[in-house]
């Protein structure tokens, strides 16, 4: 079994930064592909960032360069760097991570961390 845990979200001013990260614990296997998603009061969940075990990452249009996926492999820690915060960022956000060697593949996720962002 795989648990998640978040850390790092809080309350911040437009235009400030915050540091999510995400510690995974458990048996790990690879392939898979490790991600933030956020979801806002009365909204579906929505991906923010994923960033597979090679490295290959991938961003929502609206966090384009302004957020900044990492992961550490042989810490099975994940981050993601959040700059220039708005108030439409303000939401949950989830750690995932999705194991690729089943079929259908195992998805797991953490309790959230609560990110908010004032005007």
């Amino acid at each position: 079994q795989v648990q998640l845990v978040e850390s790092g979200g809080g309350l911040v001013q437009a235009g400030g930064s915050l540091r999510l990260s995400c510690e995974a614990s458990g048996t790990i296997f690879s392939p898979n592909v490790m991600g933030w998603y956020r979801q806002a009061p009365g909204k579906q969940r929505e991906l923010v960032a994923t960033e597979t075990y090679g490295g290959k990452i991938n961003y929502a249009d609206s966090v384009k360069g302004r957020f900044t996926i990492s992961r550490d492999n042989a810490k099975n820690t994940m981050s993601l760097q959040m700059n220039s915060l708005k108030p439409e960022d303000t939401a949950v956000y989830y750690c995932n991570l999705v194991y690729l060697g089943t079929m259908p593949p195992r998805t797991y996720w953490g309790q959230g961390t609560q990110v908010t962002v004032s005007s």
